[in-house]
């Protein structure tokens, strides 16, 4: 496979020029989002809304900056998420639409609409076959995301305290994922009840296909029934109470390739586009509801068509980069007895790791490693 083509530019700016939302629109065009047919076609623009109390999520300045192109193309953009499978203000959408607004984004700041992927509950989804899979045959993908004509990600490209960074790949493959198919890249295992949360409602038993979920009537709570449940995760969306949850039991070598075989069945078959603003690299993902600060310094926007090579672009140049001061990198670093991996996201977080979802995410032929950068 030949290099991909992966176009970067900075975060300077001149004194009464262009600012950074310009510079954005600049940097899509020159690489070449135009090539797409966007003319009457509805186009999914994904990103991470940030959860309540963290701010290091990306603004809504640059998702209306991309809204602003797809426009001009023709296009009928909408900005989208799927919910979460863990408690937090993500886990339906209502929740969810409500932390979105409080965060910035709202169809004026955007300029289009904001659709939760996965529909109300997180059940909105639909089973997506996965060519070359080896680990998932059948994603479980919310449907807003997989109705779209066009689809773009847009990324804010950090640090993570399980894949060592998230880039575009997390943000499609796990942000796409319903929340049963979040529960099946992150768990090896099946559910568990809360008693003390669970209300008896039996809203969880009516989700439920496989005869997997028993009611105790004399203790009014559910039950698993460990021989039929398949681990499914349809109860997770059907439970408001949080009473269901699953274990974070799967490997992370095995949740990165999963996470790519979900973006594999996202992307196959239709026009998709990716950038990456690789802009206050937080050591946690925006899932945390805090934030604490940047372990790299703010290095550019990045855009390409093939996801993999812009993770890859990416990735290189922060371990280019110097760690900055006071940061958890840093500080790890500045440990008595610390063992240097020779890798800023791995010292950050020496429980993570990254190579096996970019070398699974090639091997499945999701795009290429190898990339050729363009400065703009």
């Amino acid at each position: 496979m030949e290099k991909a083509k992966v176009y970067f530019t900075d975060f300077h700016t001149e004194a009464f020029g262009d600012g950074l939302p310009t510079k954005l629109k600049k940097l899509v065009k020159n690489a070449g989002i135009g090539q797409i047919d966007m003319d009457g076609r509805f186009v999914a623009i994904k990103l991470h809304f940030g959860e309540l109390g963290n701010v290091s999520y990306l603004r809504p300045n640059y998702a209306k900056a991309v809204v602003d192109v797809v426009k001009e193309l023709g296009g009928k953009p909408f900005l989208t998420d799927c919910n979460t499978m863990y408690p937090g203000y993500r886990k339906n959408a209502l929740e969810h639409l409500q932390c979105a607004w409080e965060n910035g984004f709202t169809p004026l700041s955007a300029g289009c609409p904001i659709l939760i992927g996965d529909g109300l509950r997180g059940t909105d989804d639909v089973l997506v076959p996965v060519s070359g899979g080896e680990y998932v045959k059948e994603a479980k993908i919310g449907r807003a995301v997989m109705d779209a004509d066009v689809f773009i990600s847009l990324t804010h490209f950090k640090g993570h305290e399980a894949t060592g960074f998230g880039g575009a790949i997390k943000n499609i493959g796990m942000g796409c994922g319903s929340r049963a198919g979040k529960a099946e890249q992150h768990s090896s295992g099946i559910p568990k009840i809360d008693e003390n949360l669970c209300r008896g409602c039996l809203a969880c038993l009516k989700a439920c296909a496989n005869n997997g979920l028993e009611f105790d009537k004399a203790a009014r709570k559910m039950r698993v029934n460990l021989e039929n449940c398949v681990g499914c995760g349809r109860c997770l969306g059907a439970c408001n109470f949080d009473a269901i949850a699953f274990d974070f039991s799967a490997a992370v070598e095995m949740l990165n390739r999963r996470m790519a075989e979900y973006t594999k069945a996202v992307l196959d078959g239709r026009p998709h586009f990716h950038i990456s603003l690789v802009v206050d690299v937080s050591p946690n993902c925006d899932c945390h509801g805090e934030n604490d600060v940047p372990i790299l310094p703010n290095l550019g926007m990045f855009a390409s068509f093939d996801p993999l090579a812009l993770d890859q672009a990416c990735v290189d140049a922060c371990m280019k980069a110097e760690p900055l001061p006071g940061s958890q990198l840093a500080n790890n670093l500045a440990k008595p007895g610390f063992v240097d991996h020779k890798d800023h996201f791995t010292n950050s977080r020496p429980e993570s790791e990254w190579r096996s979802c970019l070398e699974h995410a090639e091997k499945i032929g999701l795009g290429t490693r190898k990339y050729e950068l363009i400065k703009l």
